[in-house]
């Protein structure tokens, strides 16, 4: 059995909020949420900054201030989940598209953008941008128009379908990856027009995005990174020939972005312990000896730009992004270890505001941990594993 190290490690005041919201909701809940295709009555609930998580055969919407399951919508399939955007709606990547879900009115709606093979959804400059790895579509919304219907879209398709990602930035600039079935060779810039005016073939393997302080956007390789901004592409290599960053964390107010590293091209799963910083004024790139393995669903950010990571130790590791040192590592969790599958579940970290959620699925508990402290706040079993974690607020 793990061992829990703070499970009766709670601030003071946690019980009173939890009253406060669980009288809240129910003053609020005077008729029964719809499920999948629910009424179209989304005031029956109201849910306080409410958190979504995946489960094997559905989706749970919990209240983000109990951490109580408020709804158990059935849904079967692989399903993903992204913040819409708006602070309200969150978009599930379903096998069809990406369906959008009320979170504060814990209902599942029909809406759907349609996306064959749904991948990357970015939230950035009031824009969501959505691509589907099936087509290579690019999907433009305002998220602000969400809930009563879909709101118009702009399109754009890339010249193949790939497993890419898109961003549009304020000035209405477009930074989208190039691909096809066979490789993935950089990004390209397109202006509002949707004229190509830069472009990039030198990172292999490109996968992800972060977004950091000035818009400076960066896109991770297997041997480095590209880093877009004042209108340039720049290379940041690896130190390693092969130090593969892919999934990434930016913060808005900070230049640094947090990323994994991977070095071996051979590995059927690479548990690895460092992770990268990019400073993206200077285009240096740091590497972070965390001391423990992490994985794709590890990285985050706090409220001041700090990077977070959830180790397989259980521990939260808490890094000063300009020194590129581990400054704290609070114990949350038992060991753990990544599964073979991606898709399988794993220890997941989401952050909002000043708390790190942690989600356990192997004891199917979900942690609230206060970032500036470490102790935990709250926590909850659920009533089975959960995947995939987000939230609004």
């Amino acid at each position: 059995m793990r061992h829990h190290p703070h499970r009766s490690r709670r601030k003071r005041g946690w019980a009173a909020l939890s009253a406060l919201a669980a009288l809240s909701l129910t003053a609020t809940a005077c008729g029964e949420a719809g499920g999948e295709g629910g009424a179209a009555d989304a005031s029956a609930t109201e849910v306080a900054n409410p958190l979504v998580a995946t489960y094997d055969g559905g989706i749970y919407v919990i209240d983000g201030e109990t951490l109580d399951v408020v709804e158990d919508i059935p849904l079967e399939g692989f399903n993903r989940l992204n913040p819409a955007g708006d602070g309200r709606h969150v978009l599930v990547s379903t096998s069809t598209g990406f369906r959008v879900l009320d979170a504060t009115g814990a209902r599942l709606t029909d809406d759907e953008f349609p996306a064959p093979e749904p991948g990357h959804a970015v939230r950035h400059a009031g824009r969501t941008v959505l691509f589907s790895d099936g087509t290579g579509e690019v999907t433009v919304f305002d998220p602000a128009d969400l809930g009563d219907g879909l709101p118009e879209t702009e399109s754009h398709t890339t010249e193949h379908p790939h497993h890419g990602v898109a961003l549009v930035l304020e000035n209405g600039e477009m930074v989208v990856t190039l691909g096809d079935e066979e490789s993935r060779p950089g990004i390209q810039v397109l202006d509002a027009e949707r004229k190509e005016i830069a472009r990039n073939e030198e990172c292999p393997g490109v996968h992800g995005e972060a977004t950091a302080m000035d818009e400076a956007v960066v896109v991770g390789c297997e041997d480095g990174v590209l880093l877009y901004t004042g209108g340039e592409i720049t290379k940041v290599d690896s130190p390693d020939e092969y130090g593969r960053i892919g999934n990434q964390a930016g913060h808005e107010e900070s230049p640094y972005v947090l990323g994994d590293y991977k070095t071996d091209p051979d590995a059927e799963l690479e548990r690895p312990e460092r992770v990268t910083v990019v400073d993206t004024e200077n285009g240096a790139l740091e590497l972070v000896d965390l001391g423990t393995s992490y994985s794709f669903r590890s990285l985050g950010r706090g409220p001041d730009g700090e990077g977070l990571v959830l180790g397989t130790d259980g521990a939260l590791h808490v890094i000063d992004m300009e020194s590129a040192e581990v400054t704290d590592s609070f114990p949350v969790i038992g060991e753990w270890t990544e599964p073979l599958e991606w898709q399988d579940a794993r220890p997941t970290l989401f952050v909002r505001g000043g708390t790190a959620y942690v989600t356990d699925p192997g004891e199917r508990r979900l942690y609230a941990v206060d970032i500036a402290s470490g102790e935990v706040q709250g926590e909850t079993e659920l009533p089975a594993a959960s995947n995939e974690i987000t939230g609004v607020s």
